[in-house]
């Protein structure tokens, strides 16, 4: 059998892993993605970080998160092209790890004529 590349990614995959979704084969990671869509302004992910923060590991980062913040935190305001290429990953990598810190309400994204700034809350 033949493996199949997922539509997304070019990943191969197994048929009995390949996932349809919206007329697209996609692998199980890119699946996921899709069924959990990006979303920086959720009220709900705020107020859930909100009422975790002052639990004990309430505001605990990931390794990739904590790079990202103490980015900021040093240079006050970093570009997404600047905090992807200084971070070494991926646009889809940053906005995830952004989304997570916008809802605690660690780092927020302001506009400076044409380019979107990552800045501390």
């Amino acid at each position: 059998m033949n493996p199949i590349s997922c539509t997304k990614c070019g990943a191969a995959i197994e048929g009995t892993e390949a996932r349809d979704y919206l007329g697209q084969v996609l692998c199980e990671d890119c699946y996921l993605d899709a069924l959990s869509p990006l979303r920086t302004c959720d009220p709900w992910a705020v107020h859930t970080a909100r009422s975790l923060k002052d639990l004990p590991g309430g505001h605990s980062l990931t390794p990739s998160q904590q790079r990202l913040y103490d980015l900021v935190q040093e240079k006050g305001s970093v570009s997404i092209p600047e905090a992807m290429q200084a971070l070494g990953i991926s646009e889809e990598q940053l906005r995830r790890e952004f989304a997570t810190l916008r809802h605690m309400e660690l780092l927020r994204a302001c506009k400076k004529d044409d380019l979107v700034l990552l800045t501390l809350f």
